[in-house]
C-alpha cells in the first residue's frame, strides 16, 4: 500500500531558556495547556526524538541556514526511540522554511526500506518501492544533485503542550539535546554523544496565524526573543562536521 504524505504549514518561533526560565514558564503554561497523548510518564511526561540528517560534503544545507538563506530545504529520517522495536514509527521528512513560514512534509516508511534512503547505490529502486510519491521523489532529485548522505544524528527529550482552546497553537520543549556522527538510525550508534547547549532547553511555539494574548504576556514578562537556532546545526557544529565561519 503506498503511504500517505502528511502535510503541515505553520509557524515556527524558537526561545533558549536556561533552568530557571523553563521551570517557571512550564509552570505557568500548564495553567492553559496540557501534554498531548503522545508522553510517556516515565519520561517525565516527555517523548524521545531523534533524527539522521542528510548532507554533502560541503555541508550546503549547514551553510545555508547559517547565512540565513530565506528558502531553504533539508531532510531527515524520524523516530521515536533509541532501539528499533516491532510497530515503532519511522518517517522520512522534508522541512522547507520560506521565510518565518514551515512547511513539513513526512511519509512513514518501513525498517527495512531504510537502507534505500541511506545508501545511495539502492537509491535508484525507490522511485519503484514508492511509486508516484512526490516526496520520495523529490528526496531522490535532491540526493542525487547535492549528493547528500546520512551524516548526524540528532537526539533530544520533547516535552509537548497542546492548547484545548486552539488546537493550531503547540508549545514544545526540548531538552537533553545530543549529537553523534552517523549514517544509521540504530545502527553503530554507540558511541561518544555529544550534549549541545548544555544546561539549556529550546522552546519551539507553532502557530497557524497568531500566538494567543495570554503566551504574549509570558514573553514579554520573561523578556523573551526569538532566535535563530537549529538543532541540525548544533549537532554538525558539536560533532566536528562543519564550522560555523560568521
Amino acid at each position: 500500500m503506498t503511504p500517505q504524505t502528511e502535510d503541515f504549514y505553520r509557524y515556527e518561533f524558537k526561545y533558549l531558556l536556561n533552568l530557571d526560565q523553563r521551570e517557571a514558564i512550564e509552570s505557568e503554561i500548564s495553567q492553559f495547556m496540557s501534554y498531548d497523548g503522545h508522553v510517556h510518564k516515565e519520561l517525565g511526561n516527555a517523548y524521545y526524538i531523534r533524527s539522521l540528517y542528510f548532507e554533502n560534503d560541503a555541508a550546503t544545507n549547514f551553510y545555508e541556514k547559517i547565512d540565513g538563506l530565506q528558502k531553504r530545504n533539508k531532510f531527515r529520517l524520524r523516530t521515536y526511540g533509541k532501539k528499533f522495536e516491532k510497530g515503532l514509527p519511522i518517517f522520512l521528512e522534508e522541512k522547507n522554511r520560506n521565510g518565518d513560514r514551515i512547511h513539513k512534509h513526512r511519509i512513514k516508511i518501513d525498517y527495512d526500506h531504510m537502507n534505500y534512503f541511506c545508501d545511495s547505490s539502492l537509491r535508484y529502486d525507490l522511485c519503484n518501492i514508492f511509486p508516484e510519491v512526490d516526496l520520495v521523489e523529490q528526496f531522490f532529485f535532491e540526493a542525487t544533485r547535492k549528493m547528500l548522505k546520512p551524516t548526524v544524528l540528532v537526539d533530544y527529550i520533547r516535552r509537548p503542550f497542546i492548547s484545548p482552546y486552539d488546537m493550531n497553537f503547540r508549545v514544545t520543549i526540548d531538552s537533553n539535546l545530543m549529537a553523534l556522527r552517523g549514517d544509521s538510525l540504530f545502527k553503530s550508534t554507540e558511541g561518544n554523544w555529544l550534549y549541545c547547549l548544555a544546561g539549556y532547553t529550546i522552546m519551539e511555539v507553532k502557530f497557524h496565524r497568531r500566538v494567543p494574548a495570554w503566551f504574549h504576556r509570558i514573553l514579554q514578562a520573561h523578556n523573551l526573543r526569538r532566535l535563530s537556532i537549529s538543532k541540525f546545526v548544533q549537532g554538525m557544529k558539536k560533532t566536528g562536521l562543519a564550522v560555523d565561519l560568521s
